[in-house]
């Protein structure tokens, strides 16, 4: 699965520049132009890490990253601007930023930041995550178990914990866990989705997953 990033960048040439770069190395980038497009994108979608300019239309990055973190959201997020003074430096890192590289800048450079904290966080995610007093799942091995029992699952009900887990307490939409679940020339189906939550529903509990009426899913952590 590519790494997916978040750009917001308003100058339409250096971001055309950074889409087809971190493309041909392989990664997935969704381009954006002003700061409430990305507060709304983030909202709705689930990325591996920001890249951000701090003096675009609507809502700067700054802004737009103190309002992100507010909603507990940890993903990392790199500063890409032109300003280059210590006081807006220390800004960036009070607002929740990772890293701070000022313009104009290689992008190998970049590539090496943005890789770098890739690394980071997955050595970091590489855990035993309680999900209850006796449910434990592995990002390492990916192993869920029950009572100390490894619980068979096959690789759709894999995705979908996954995605659960790293969206606890939020309200996913239908979308996008076909969009997770499902790879891109793969027909989704709704029928299977419900046999998915069903069994994975016997293992943790029903009301562990809620379905919540024409929005989607919700895993509860409480």
């Amino acid at each position: 699965m590519k790494t997916k990033l978040l750009l917001l960048e308003d100058d339409l040439t250096l971001s055309e520049t950074i889409v087809d770069y971190f493309e041909e190395q392989g990664f997935e980038v969704v381009p954006v132009y002003d700061g409430q497009e990305a507060l709304e994108i983030v909202y709705e979608n689930s990325f591996d890490l920001f890249l951000l300019d701090v003096n675009v239309p609507l809502l700067n990055g700054f802004e737009l990253l103190k309002q992100i973190r507010e909603q507990d959201n940890t993903t990392p997020a790199i500063y890409i601007t032109s300003l280059n003074s210590m006081d807006s430096l220390e800004e960036g890192f009070q607002s929740g930023c990772d890293d701070y590289i000022r313009k104009p800048f290689e992008l190998k450079e970049l590539l090496l930041r943005v890789q770098t904290i890739i690394k980071r966080e997955f050595s970091n995610k590489s855990e035993e995550i309680k999900i209850d007093d006796n449910i434990t799942f592995s990002t390492t091995t990916n192993e869920l178990k029950k009572d100390e029992q490894i619980v068979q699952l096959n690789l759709k009900e894999l995705k979908l914990l996954k995605f659960f887990l790293q969206n606890k307490d939020q309200v996913l939409a239908h979308e996008r866990i076909y969009d997770y679940v499902w790879d891109y020339d793969e027909q989704y189906s709704d029928n299977s989705l419900r046999t998915y939550i069903k069994n994975l529903r016997k293992v943790l509990g029903k009301d562990r997953i809620v379905s919540l009426k024409k929005l989607g899913y919700r895993f509860n952590t409480k």
